[in-house]
């Protein structure tokens, strides 16, 4: 049964039909005029309005018009002594469910409420049929984006969007601090406000929902945890002018869940993407993802160089000391080589005892003493020491720089690797510049 709004002016027409739909089981209230029904509707949340045509001070197409406005999904039934069909297209258009003209009897009234409860309820089940067609589709597009800042820019514009937020803001959770990893709704100069306050207060708090005041004004932070209490990944914080509604609780909690996903989906993609582009020993770059980053340094507009290397005489490491002691030398090594570059270069293994340095933003002068300090670095390092064994190793290195020798992936790298086997067939221990002309010419030398 339902809870009535009863709007006529007429005492005994409130009487009569106030009496019919309570006979029928419904809850009525009976009003005037239309101050009266503006009061009785913001007072207590009804599921029908029933209003007569001509009231005082106002007519029953502004009670329709203001029910229509402010409380969506509430029917509107108009009941007028006026039998006439302009009046009656007129309701109909502006939203009314339906139209009876007096006398009404009980049935010809309880029927028209009928219909239009079940207009409601069709209404609000399509409605709510939609709501969760949408939040299945924003998980989806969670659970398949594979970039973490356009996840966090999807994430966020689907939270303000589902819940009817004012703005939204994403944290995640390390091992004892937080990171904003999205903003929507929310100004720069509040977030740099909001990102040193919850920096210091997210990682002290539960693993629940939580409503707080909103510290820039008015309104509420809803606070919904990303992941559950074993695997707690973050917060989704909601500001909102409105009290929290079970709709707004239940998209809120739908996203977290997708969204944890979506994180836990990232890291097992990194590792995956780790495994297809590290290389197994060394857990250096291997040649594939070597080829990725030049192809990106080859669409930039700055210069950057390849230093080829190759351990001089590995092979007598194997057949001296066996495989075992040779694999853990080239780990070793890699250590040794990463540790003469920078974070943004590239240290890959080309495949056995061969390296490939990329150089961001590097010239071949600037190449050449990098390679020069490798060379140094190895020729000066003891390796395998705390097994015993103490190795003294050299390399040669060949540099070959874009564009000064080359503007495509292949003719730099064979420029480089032929620049390293004119030091194989020398003196080894050397470095050697590649020259534009594709002769080798030597740059400095180690070795005599």
């Amino acid at each position: 049964m339902a809870t009535i709004l009863l709007v006529d002016d007429e005492k005994v027409a409130r009487t009569v039909y106030g009496d019919y739909l309570t006979a029928a089981g419904h809850t009525v209230t009976c009003v005037g005029s239309v101050a009266e029904a503006r009061a009785a509707l913001a007072l207590h949340p009804v599921d029908l309005v029933v209003t007569d045509l001509i009231l005082p001070t106002g007519d029953g197409m502004e009670v329709l018009h203001h029910t229509r406005e402010r409380y969506p999904g509430v029917e509107v039934v108009v009941i007028t002594a006026l039998d006439k069909v302009d009046p009656a297209v007129r309701a109909i258009k502006s939203g009314a469910a339906e139209y009876l003209v007096k006398p009404v009897k009980p049935e010809a009234l309880n029927h028209a409420v009928h219909r239009a409860l079940m207009t409601r309820a069709l209404l609000a089940e399509n409605a709510a049929l939609k709501r969760h067609l949408s939040l299945v589709e924003a998980g989806q597009r969670l659970l398949t984006t594979l970039d973490r800042a356009r996840l966090g820019q999807t994430a966020s514009a689907a939270f303000r969007q589902l819940s009817g937020s004012e703005g939204v803001l994403l944290w995640s959770r390390g091992a004892d601090t937080v990171r904003l990893e999205a903003s929507d709704g929310v100004s720069a100069e509040v977030l740099r406000h909001l990102v040193v306050r919850y920096d210091a207060e997210l990682p002290d708090l539960p693993a629940r929902p939580f409503d707080a005041p909103w510290p820039e004004g008015p309104g509420r932070v809803l606070g919904f945890p990303v992941g559950d209490a074993g695997r707690h990944r973050g917060w989704a914080l909601l500001v909102t002018l409105d009290a929290l509604t079970d709709p707004l609780r239940e998209a809120a909690e739908y996203l977290a869940r997708h969204l944890s996903l979506a994180w836990e989906h990232l890291e097992r993609f990194a590792r995956v993407e780790d495994l297809a582009y590290l290389d197994d020993l060394t857990r250096l770059y291997n040649a594939r993802y070597l080829d990725e980053a030049l192809e990106r340094e080859l669409h930039g507009k700055g210069p950057f160089s390849l230093l080829f290397l190759d351990l001089d005489h590995f092979k007598s490491v194997n057949d001296t000391h066996g495989h075992l002691v040779g694999s853990k030398l080239l780990v070793e090594a890699a250590r040794v080589v990463k540790s003469c570059t920078r974070d943004q270069d590239v240290v890959a293994r080309w495949g056995g005892d061969e390296y490939v340095v990329l150089l961001r933003e590097t010239d071949s002068g600037g190449a050449l003493k990098v390679a020069e300090r490798i060379r140094r670095t190895v020729e000066s390092h003891s390796f395998l020491a705390r097994e015993g064994y103490g190795l003294g190793v050299t390399v040669c290195i060949g540099v070959a720089s874009h564009p000064e020798h080359g503007v495509d992936r292949r003719t730099l790298l064979d420029l480089a690797d032929r620049a390293m086997y004119r030091g194989k067939r020398t003196s080894r221990n050397v470095v050697y510049v590649a020259a534009a002309s594709g002769e080798e010419v030597v740059k400095r030398s180690g070795a005599a």
